[in-house]
C-alpha cells in the first residue's frame, strides 16, 4: 500500500480547516465547499485504505521525530481491521455533518470558524485512530479537547454556552492529567511509546506497573467518554450545535477513549483489579445514565444521557475482555446515534424548542417532519436493540460477552488468557447491561410517544406550506412547558420555522439510516466483521438475544402503558396549561420518588460544586485577599518608606555652601571623637 494514502486522510482536513478559516471573510461562498469536499475526500480514501489493506491484515510504519533521551517519539501508522472500521465511520459521519451545518447554520456570521473547527476536529480524530505513537496520539487527544471546547461554545454570547464550553474542558482536563502520566510511565516500562512495541512488552510480561497504567489510563477514558465519575460535562454539552453534538457524541470525541483501551487491551487483561473497575465505572454510567435519560424534558439531554449509557455498554465489553464486541458497538452506535441528534435538529428547527412536552402540543408535528420522524424512528430501534437492526447484534455482542465472561470463558480472542477476566467482572456487567436494556427501551418509548404522539399533536392536520405554529403568546407558554428549573440548553434559533428544512438537512438521515438499519446484518451474514477483527464469533447467543429483546420489549411496553395512563388522566390536553401537559409525562410514574433526583443527574453536579468547586473558589478569595491585602501592603510599604526618606533627604538639599560645610566639619570631629574613644 502507498502510506501517502494514509497520511493523507488526516491530513486533508487539517488542511481544508486552514483554507476554510483563511478564506472565510474574504471569499464567504467558498466556506462551504472548503468545508465538505476534504472531509469528503477523506472518507472516501479512508474506505480505500480500508478495501486495500483487506481483512486480518495489518500494516506499521515509522519514522523517528526526535530523540528524548529516552523513549523516542515516532511519527507512527498503524492500519489494522479497528482502525480501518473506525475511519470510516469517522469519515461517513463528518461528512453528512458538514453537509447537515451548511443549512442549519447558513445565516450564522461565524460558519467559517465553525466548519474549520469541525474539520480539525475530524483530522484530530482520524490522527487518534491512525496512529502507532502514544505520543502522537496524545497529539489528536488534545485537540479534540480543544476543539470541543470551541464548538461547545460556539454561540459564546449565551450563558450556557459558555460554561458548558468551560465545563467540558475543565472536566476532560482533570482526567488527561494522570493519562499523561499513564503514557508517561507505560513508555517508561515499555521503553518505547510505538504502541506495536506497548503490545509486545504486555505480551511477554515487561511492564512493572501494569495495574498503575491502567488506572491512571482510565482516568482519561472516563474523561474523553463521559464515564462515571467525569460523564458530567456531556449533558450540559448540549448548549452547542446540534451537528456539533452529532459529530461528538457518535464517531469523534467520545469514542477516542474506548478505542484507545480496545487498543491497549492486552496491557488491562495484565490486571484483574483495573478490569473489575473499568466493570464498576460502566455499570454505575449505565444505570444512572438511563435513569437520568428517562426524567429529561430536553431532547438533546436525553440523547446525550443515552450517549453516555451506551459508552457504558462498550466499556463494559471491554471489562469483559472483549473488545470486539466493544468496537461492534461502537461503530453501529455512532451510526444510529448520529442518525437520532440529526434527526433532532431537524425536529428542534420545526419546533422552536428542545422540550418534548412542548413538542407534544405542537399540531402536526411528526407530519411536517416526516423525514426525521421515520428515521428517528428508525434510530431509537436500534438504540433500544430490537432485531433485526445493528443495535440489536452489537447490544446481544456486548452481552454474550459478558455472560462468557461471568462463566470464566472470557472471550479474549487471544489476546490474553480467558482467566485473565474476573468473573466478577462480567457478572456487574451482565447484571447492569441488562437493566439498561429495559431502562433504554422505557425512556426511548417514552421520547418517540411523547414528542409525536400525544393527543394534541397526534390528531392535528398535517401543514400544507407553512407549519402550523401556535401564536405568540401560546407559544412562550409552550416553551416554558418544561419543568421550571429542569436541565435545559436551549440553541440560538438558526432557522426560520416557516420555512421547510433543505435537502442538505433531510437526505443525511437517509444516508445514515442505511447502516442503522443493515450493518449488523451485513456484518454478520457472511463473518466478514469478526474476520476484520480479532477473528472471533459476534454471533449473539440463544440465551442472551432472548433475555436481552425480552427485556427491551418489557421496558417498551411499560414506557407505553404509563403514557396510555398518563394521558387519560389529562383530558382536553389541547388547551390544557403547561402545569397540567407536564403530569402526562410517563417517567413520572415509572421512576415514581426517582423522578426528581434522575431529572438532575442524581446531584452529581451538586455534589462536586461542595466538594471541589466552592473550596476552590474560596481558596481563590484567600489568595486574592493575602495578595492584596498582605503582599501588595508590604510592596506599598517599601514604596512608601523610599519616598518618606527621600523627602527626608531632600530637606537637607537647601544650596547653602556654608550649611554643607559645617555639616562636613561636624561629621568629621564626631568621626574623630568615636575613634579616640
Amino acid at each position: 500500500m502507498n502510506l501517502a494514502l494514509p497520511a493523507l486522510v488526516p491530513a486533508l482536513p487539517a488542511l481544508g480547516a486552514a483554507a476554510t478559516l483563511a478564506a472565510g471573510k474574504r471569499a464567504p461562498g467558498l466556506a462551504r465547499p472548503l468545508a465538505i469536499v476534504p472531509v469528503a475526500a477523506s472518507a472516501v480514501l479512508a474506505l480505500v485504505v480500508a478495501i486495500q489493506l483487506g481483512s486480518g491484515q495489518a500494516l506499521d510504519a515509522a519514522t523517528r521525530l526526535t530523540p528524548t533521551g529516552g523513549p523516542d517519539i515516532a511519527l507512527a501508522i498503524h492500519l489494522d481491521g479497528f482502525s480501518s472500521l473506525i475511519s470510516v465511520l469517522v469519515g461517513l459521519v463528518a461528512t453528512c455533518v458538514q453537509v447537515y451545518s451548511t443549512a442549519y447554520l447558513k445565516d450564522d456570521p461565524r460558519y467559517p470558524s465553525y466548519a474549520a473547527l469541525v474539520s480539525l476536529f475530524t483530522a484530530a480524530m482520524f490522527l487518534v485512530v491512525y496512529s502507532g505513537d502514544l505520543i502522537v496520539l496524545l497529539v489528536g487527544w488534545e485537540v479534540m479537547g480543544i476543539c470541543s471546547y470551541f464548538l461547545i461554545g460556539h454561540h459564546w454570547e449565551t450563558e450556557d454556552a459558555r460554561s458548558a464550553s468551560l465545563k467540558a474542558f475543565l472536566v476532560t482536563k482533570l482526567g488527561d492529567v494522570p493519562f499523561l502520566f499513564g503514557i508517561f510511565l507505560l513508555g517508561a516500562d515499555a521503553g518505547s511509546f510505538r504502541i506495536e512495541d506497548v503490545l509486545r512488552a504486555a505480551t511477554e510480561g515487561r511492564l512493572g506497573h501494569p495495574t498503575l497504567v491502567a488506572l491512571l489510563l482510565l482516568a482519561g477514558v472516563a474523561g474523553k467518554s463521559a464515564q462515571f465519575p467525569l460523564h458530567t460535562w456531556l449533558p450540559d454539552a448540549m448548549a452547542g450545535p446540534t451537528p456539533v453534538s452529532a459529530l461528538i457524541h457518535a464517531a469523534t470525541m467520545v469514542a477516542a477513549g474506548i478505542y484507545l483501551v480496545a487498543r491497549l487491551l492486552p496491557v488491562f487483561l495484565l490486571s484483574g483489579a483495573a478490569l473489575v473497575v473499568l466493570a464498576v465505572m460502566a455499570a454505575v454510567t449505565m444505570i444512572g445514565s438511563a435513569l437520568c435519560a428517562l426524567a429529561q424534558d430536553d431532547l438533546k439531554r436525553v440523547l446525550a444521557y443515552s450517549t453516555v449509557g451506551q459508552l457504558g455498554y462498550m466499556a463494559g465489553a471491554l471489562a469483559s475482555g472483549d473488545r470486539q464486541a466493544s468496537v461492534f458497538h461502537l461503530v453501529s452506535h455512532g451510526a444510529f446515534k448520529a442518525l437520532l441528534f440529526l434527526a433532532a435538529g431537524v425536529v428542534i428547527h420545526a419546533a422552536h424548542t428542545n422540550s418534548i412536552s412542548a413538542m407534544s402540543r405542537i399540531p402536526g408535528l411528526r407530519k411536517r417532519v416526516p423525514d426525521a420522524y421515520w428515521t428517528m424512528g428508525i434510530a431509537l430501534v436500534a438504540l433500544v436493540g430490537l432485531p433485526p437492526f445493528a443495535g440489536f447484534f452489537s447490544k446481544e455482542a456486548v452481552l454474550t460477552a459478558a455472560e462468557h465472561a461471568a462463566n470464566g470463558e472470557a472471550l479474549t480472542n487471544g489476546l490474553g488468557p480467558a482467566s485473565a477476566v474476573p468473573q466478577a467482572a462480567g457478572w456487574i456487567v451482565l447484571i447492569s447491561a441488562g437493566l439498561t436494556a429495559l431502562l433504554t427501551a422505557a425512556y426511548a418509548a417514552r421520547l418517540f410517544l411523547v414528542a409525536f404522539h400525544s393527543p394534541a399533536g397526534a390528531a392535528a392536520p398535517a401543514p400544507t406550506a407553512a407549519p402550523v405554529v401556535a401564536p405568540a403568546a401560546d407559544r412562550g407558554t409552550v416553551v416554558g412547558d418544561h419543568e421550571a428549573g429542569a436541565p435545559y440548553s436551549p440553541e440560538l434559533d438558526e432557522a426560520d420555522p416557516a420555512v421547510a428544512e433543505p435537502p442538505a438537512m433531510r437526505w443525511p438521515l437517509w444516508v445514515l439510516a442505511v447502516p442503522t438499519m443493515g450493518f449488523g446484518i451485513t456484518g454478520l451474514r457472511s463473518d466478514w466483521l469478526p474476520a476484520l477483527l480479532d477473528g472471533g464469533s459476534l454471533r449473539p447467543s440463544a440465551v442472551t438475544a432472548v433475555i436481552g429483546t425480552g427485556l427491551a420489549v418489557v421496558g417498551a411496553l411499560l414506557a407505553y402503558g404509563a403514557w396510555r395512563s398518563a394521558t387519560a388522566r389529562v383530558p382536553g390536553q389541547a388547551g390544557a396549561p403547561a402545569a397540567e401537559a407536564a403530569v402526562a409525562d410517563p417517567g413520572r410514574a415509572l421512576l415514581g420518588p426517582l423522578f426528581g433526583p434522575a431529572r438532575h443527574g442524581f446531584g452529581v453536579d451538586r455534589l462536586y460544586s461542595a466538594l471541589f468547586v466552592r473550596p476552590v473558589e474560596a481558596a481563590a478569595r484567600l489568595v486574592r485577599f493575602l495578595d492584596r491585602e498582605v503582599v501588595e501592603t508590604y510592596v506599598r510599604g517599601a514604596g512608601a518608606g523610599a519616598g518618606l526618606l527621600g523627602r527626608a533627604v531632600r530637606l537637607a538639599q537647601t544650596g547653602n555652601a556654608q550649611t554643607y560645610l559645617s555639616a562636613l566639619l561636624a561629621g568629621v570631629v564626631l568621626l574623630a571623637v568615636l575613634v579616640a574613644v
